[in-house]
């Protein structure tokens, strides 16, 4: 299956939709916070009553959005173009992608995963995506001193 351009934007603007619902936008708020310094907090948020949900709805959705662009529901370039989060996200799991995989199984977020890797230059965007991300906590951590 090939989609037409207007039909990649209609499901790219059907997923920025459902970005908007209130749950999903708190899993995002609190995964903009999450800053993951090894595999076991990944682990430990993944398995916490309080961000469990969180965690996986963010991941989960991702890689839901990644899948549709593989099998041909969405343009590639397109879906790259309109979004950013999904190399946000990947950005704070990649240092972490083989203990996970050593501890949930190879199938967690191969869809994320093969979209990220596809994307030119990817590896400075994560490596400018991270100390970007770096930068923001030590500003948040400036700000709550304050």
């Amino acid at each position: 299956m090939s989609s037409t351009k207007y039909e990649s934007a209609d499901l790219i603007l059907k997923l920025y939709d459902m970005r908007r619902e209130e749950t999903m936008r708190k899993a995002r708020q609190w995964f903009g916070g999450f800053n993951p310094q090894s595999a076991q907090e990944i682990v430990d948020a993944a398995a916490s009553e309080e961000t469990s949900a969180y965690y996986r709805m963010v991941t989960s959705y991702w890689d839901m959005a990644a899948s549709l662009v593989h099998q041909g529901a969405i343009d590639e370039e397109m879906f790259n173009a309109a979004n950013g989060e999904h190399v946000f996200i990947y950005a704070k799991l990649e240092p972490h992608m083989e203990e996970l995989r050593t501890i949930f199984g190879p199938q967690i977020l191969p869809n994320l995963e093969r979209l990220i890797m596809n994307i030119p230059n990817i590896k400075e965007r994560l490596t400018h995506m991270r100390e970007m991300m770096r930068k923001m906590m030590e500003r948040r951590a400036a700000a709550k001193k304050q």
